[in-house]
Parts: structure tokens; sequence; C-alpha cells
């Protein structure tokens, strides 16, 4: 729905809770039109119900309302008298329309200083739980997430099985725009391995189905800093064609709402209004070369060869175990032949040591030839590009104009159609949006160039093109754990202790702030102890 219509709905709503409880109100003590004025409505009935005047903000706030209306109608019910199991189980099963029974035929009477505590042990234990959901809940919508990298897109850097704290602080955090969707989980609940969220994706239906409506537009708080080059990005996977992470299909689309998206994690190495070219799998921004930052380690295929006939994975392996090179035993199994190998993700470091080891005859890399179609992004034969040969291309500004032909319309066509919702198709050599002849168009959105360090292991910007500013979750900022073979089972796990408490990114080596974290937390818990145990004797 448009804001225009969320707020007609929203006035609606409020006339069906004040017709619904301005009786109430009147036996509170207050006066009838205070339960028909928006917002006003609730802080006076958060007095009637004795609940702090903060709960007004949380009942607006989508995902969190989901937990705090039904909490609203119970109270209110209780507030007049009504305490029992079955006069709650009413309350929520009906939508708060119970409130209709108690406004116009029920005799009660409004009990002004109720007792809030719960009454039995185990409506104080569902009170807390509900709560500590409500508080992580926002914590985890508004200001930080917890990440788990996934794959090796950016292996070296950030590595398979480091658990990253995202801020959304730092680019301002995304309102959520499924407003029915369980707390705290992405797409899919754990264990039910069902949805997470109410939303029709069949195609035919998207934009006609009643749940598809329920989308809030897309709104953004403000940040403190824009996404700059070369910055860690977690997004939502644009266009999204993973219906999970091992269902890689370019050309089919799941249309999932952007909020629910598959959850990736890149490099940004283009921003808006860069015009950007890969050569021999290195980027080029407005024609220099792209600098990574020193922690940084780019990964390449490269096909070694020895001063003699391989006799064993063993051999191999006696040579590269020192060289720290990435997916050894893939590399052996693929291409071992005799005399030489081909290692399909290598740093530069690691190859350097290589080079001067006594039994290694040359190093080749082995990127991809210029005009190689690679049947990557924008998947049109005239664009003879690949991984490592790509480009160039320009990076979308919002407000900026580009002369828009025949020839240029599949690097857009998607961004024009998918991320701001217009028609695009070309007959001959004119281009038509939305049924107009054009030649030009002009963005309405900031667009971003996301690629992974791996380059021969990442499936980014150069498969599916454009991410939407839109589509942006936040900025990793910590890893709080990473642990080596997450995937292979918790028999194999094995902690890297010094990657635990240590920035995502930053320039030098990395520092882990593990020891000091658990110093504080100690302190803490020492001096709050020693804080009871005084007050109990002064009392």
């Amino acid at each position: 729905m448009t804001w225009t219509q969320w707020l007609i709905f929203f006035l609606i709503v409020q006339v069906i809770h004040g017709l619904g409880t301005w009786k109430l109100y009147i036996k509170a003590g207050r006066q009838a039109w205070e339960a028909f004025i928006p917002v006003y409505n609730a802080v006076i009935l958060m007095k009637i119900i004795n609940r702090p005047w903060y709960w007004t903000l949380l009942i607006f706030l989508p995902i969190v309302n989901l937990i705090m209306l039904p909490a609203v109608w119970v109270e209110t019910a209780r507030s007049f008298g009504k305490n029992s199991n079955k006069d709650t189980a009413l309350a929520i099963v009906t939508l708060g329309f119970y409130n209709y029974y108690l406004n116009y035929f029920a005799d009660v009477n409004y009990i002004e200083n109720r007792e809030l505590k719960p009454k039995t042990a185990s409506g104080d234990w569902i009170s807390s739980i509900l709560f500590a959901i409500v508080a992580a809940t926002i914590v985890h919508t508004y200001f930080f997430q917890p990440f788990v990298i996934p794959s090796s897109s950016l292996e070296k850097s950030l590595l398979v099985g480091d658990f990253l704290i995202v801020s959304k602080i730092h680019y301002g955090a995304r309102v959520p725009m499924t407003t029915v969707a369980a707390p705290m989980v992405h797409d899919t609940i754990p264990v039910l391995k069902k949805k997470s969220y109410l939303y029709n994706d069949n195609f035919e239906k998207r934009n006609t189905s009643w749940v598809n409506k329920l989308q809030l537009p897309y709104l953004r708080l403000p940040g403190f800093e824009d996404i700059e080059r070369n910055d860690y990005v977690v997004f939502g996977q644009p266009a999204d064609t993973l219906r999970d992470m091992n269902d890689f299909n370019p050309d089919r689309n799941y249309y999932k709402p952007i909020d629910k998206k598959t959850n990736l994690v890149k490099r940004c190495v283009g921003i808006p209004g860069d015009t950007l070219e890969i050569r021999d799998g290195r980027v080029y921004i407005d024609g220099e070369i792209n600098e990574l930052p020193d922690r940084a380690e780019l990964q390449f295929a490269y096909e070694v060869t020895f001063n003699r006939e391989i006799q064993s994975d063993a051999d191999v392996n006696r040579i590269l175990n020192v060289m720290e090179l990435v997916d050894i035993d893939d590399a052996i199994s693929r291409g071992l032949t005799p005399g030489s190998f081909r290692v399909n993700a290598a740093s530069d470091k690691a190859i350097e040591k290589l080079r001067v080891h006594p039994e290694v005859a040359s190093i080749k890399r082995v990127p991809q030839q210029k005009d190689t179609y690679g049947n990557i992004f924008p998947r049109d034969p005239n664009y003879s590009w690949n991984t490592d040969q790509f480009g160039p291309i320009y990076i979308p500004k919002a407000g900026t104009s580009i002369t828009l032909t025949a020839e240029n319309l599949p690097i857009y066509k998607r961004l024009i159609q998918e991320y701001e919702g217009h028609k695009a198709y070309a007959k001959g050599n004119q281009v038509f949006v939305d049924g107009e002849a054009v030649d030009s168009y002009t963005f309405k959105k900031d667009y971003y160039w996301m690629m992974g360090d791996n380059r021969n292991n990442s499936i980014d910007s150069r498969y599916w093109g454009f991410v939407p500013f839109d589509h942006v979750i936040g900025k990793p900022v910590f890893i709080w754990m990473s642990i080596d073979g997450i995937n292979d089972g918790i028999s194999n796990w094995s902690f890297r202790w010094d990657r635990i408490f240590t920035t995502a990114s930053g320039e030098g080596e990395r520092t882990s702030y593990f020891i000091p974290f658990v110093l504080v937390i100690l302190g803490i818990s020492i001096f709050n102890r020693w804080r009871r145990r005084r007050k109990a004797k002064s009392q």
C-alpha cells in the first residue's frame, strides 16, 4: 500500500478503536472524545491501563506491535475486572473486538489501582519472555543484527564461520516493510522450515493479493555515514534468484519482499556515479585501479607447474600447506595432472611464497580472455563480458540522467523495471518506458556494485548487476565469534581465537578484544555483587 492508503487505514482503525472503547474511557474518568483522537488516544489508554508512556511508541513499531497490541487488549480487559484465562483468550482471538462487548454490553467498573504483577509464576515467566522478545526485536531491527558468513566469497578477509555484528545505524536502519512476520528471524522459521512472514510470492498475484498490500512503503531512518568504496556491506539479494543459498538461478526471480530477500555480505567496490571496469579480475574505477585496504587479499585461480612429475596428492599438500592456499583439496581433485595442477583460490601473498619454492617451475594466472562471453550480467550476447573482463559500466546515481538506447537497455532494463517500477522495452532502435518513446532516463535511486575478494568463487554483481540502496541492511563492524569448520558438523569445529572480538575491517594486524571484554564483564559482575551485599548490610 502507498503512504496515503496506510493513512486512510490508520484513520479507520482509530474510528474502530473509538467506537469500541469510548464508554470505557468515560468509566475511567476520561472524556469520550479522547478515544477518537489518533495517537493521543493511545497515550490516554496507557494511563488508563497503568502502563508506561513508551508503550505508545511500541504499538506503532512494525513487528513489535504484533506483540504489543495483544498485550494492550488484554491489559484493557483486566483494567475493567476481566482477569480470567477466558477473558484473556477472548481479548486475543477477537483481535481486540472483545472491548466492544465490554463497552456496550458488560456491566464493568474501572479498577484504578489494580495489581500489575502477574498473579502466577507462569504468568510472570510469560510476561518476562514477551518483553525480552520485544527488546531484542527493537535492537535487532533498528540497531544491530547478528550475521554469519555462509560462503568463501570474502575469504582471507572475512572467513566462513565468522559471526558478525552488523550495524544498522551507520547507513540508517530500514523500517520493516513486511508488517506481518515473526520477530528476530529472517525469511524462514528455524526447525519448522516455514516462511516467517505473510506474503504471496506468486508473480500473478503479487500486485493484487491482499496479503501483499499489507507491505509498508520503503522508509529508512537517518544514518551517520554513507557507503564508501571498499566498505563491507550486508544487503538483500537484488531481483532475488535464490530460493536458498544453494539454489542459484540468474534467470528466475522469487519476488520476495525487499526486507525478506536473501542476505549477502560483499565488498562495495563501486558507488553511485562511478564508471567501473574489470581487467584480469581487478577493478578499475574511472580508469584507475581500485586500491583495497591492507587486510584485503584478492584470490584468483593459478596453474602451477613443478620441476618434476607429481607422484601423489601428498606431494602437493607437502608443498602447499605452508602456503595457506584455499581450496587445496578441491584444486587437486579437479586439476591434478602430471607435473602441474590448478589451484582455484590463492592470494597474492601465497603465490609470492610459492614462486620461490625450489620444486616450482612456473606459476601462471589463468584469467578468462577478453571478448569471451561469460553468461553473466547483463546476459546479452552483444556484451562479450566475463568475470575477469567486464565493462566499463556506469553505476547510476539518483537524479542523474543517461542516454537510453536499444544497445544499453539490457544493462539498465532490470533496474528500471524491478527496482524503479517502470515497464521498459525496445522496438527496433527505439526505447519505450511505460509506453512512451524516450531517448534518456533519470534514475530515482542510488546503486552500488558489490563483489567478493575471492574472485573465482563469488556470485556477486557480475552475475546480477546493481544493488539499490533500499536493499542495503547495514555495515559489519565486529566479529564476536569465529568457528573453523562451521559447516562440517560440531565435532569438526575449531575456534579461531585470534579473530574472536575483533573489528570486521580496519588497518594493520587484527587485534582481539576478547580478554578485555571478559575482564570488563567480570569486573561489572563483581561490582554488582559487592553493591548488593553492601545494600543488604545497610538494611
